[in-house]
């Protein structure tokens, strides 16, 4: 149950940003005994994979925080962020144990599908709300929401690895943002339409 409280979270965790987790679970599996990659992933823990990760990141961090780039940004992730939730939570060895028989064992590719779903699912909340946020501030929460989006990434992998009961509480927590972000997404698109149909003067 563990292991699939981690491979949730990290994949929670990829869906605000990819390349956090992926970078988590790398560098703690080299320097510490908190994560250790199942068969085919040792590329993860390679640290000329790790220091490409970190450019990416960099990358990610600064055009994420600049309005409309933004937009552009989380377009181009619609891909890899789900892909990048595949890969931790497959790298955690979590679909394994999801539950203890040998179908998931022969079935690796149900972790990955798992991991895609909910990267894809948060990634889909993400940049929803973004337009909304920069449009209802002008552009400045961009940075804000972008840096909050960062640390919660972080946070989140962090958790999942060492106190993955923990990731039920975060996923509660991110729940009621997301409904809340869902409602103010709605008013924020139905005062728009009754603008437009207003007429002009």
């Amino acid at each position: 149950m563990l292991a699939a409280l981690t491979g949730l979270g990290l994949s929670t965790a990829a869906g605000l940003n990819a390349y956090i987790p992926l970078l988590v679970v790398g560098v703690l599996s080299n320097v510490t005994d908190a994560v250790k990659l199942p068969d085919g992933y040792s590329w993860l823990s390679n640290w000329g994979v790790l220091a490409m990760i970190a450019v990416l990141l960099l990358a990610e961090m600064v055009l994420d925080k600049v309005p409309a780039v933004d937009s552009v940004n989380d377009a181009i992730q619609t891909v890899i962020r789900p892909a990048s939730g595949g890969v931790v939570f497959s790298a955690t060895n979590a679909a394994a144990e999801l539950e203890k028989s040998t179908w998931m064992t022969e079935n690796p590719w149900v972790g990955w599908l798992l991991g895609i779903m909910v990267a894809l699912a948060v990634h889909a909340m993400k940049a929803a709300a973004r337009p909304v946020v920069n449009a209802g501030t002008a552009g400045v929460g961009a940075p804000v929401v972008s840096t909050a989006e960062d640390a919660g990434s972080l946070g989140m992998s962090l958790i999942a690895v060492f106190a993955p009961i923990l990731v039920i509480v975060a996923l509660l927590v991110l729940a009621v943002l997301s409904w809340w972000l869902f409602r103010r997404v709605r008013r924020f698109r139905a005062r728009r339409r009754a603008a437009r149909s207003q007429p002009p003067g």
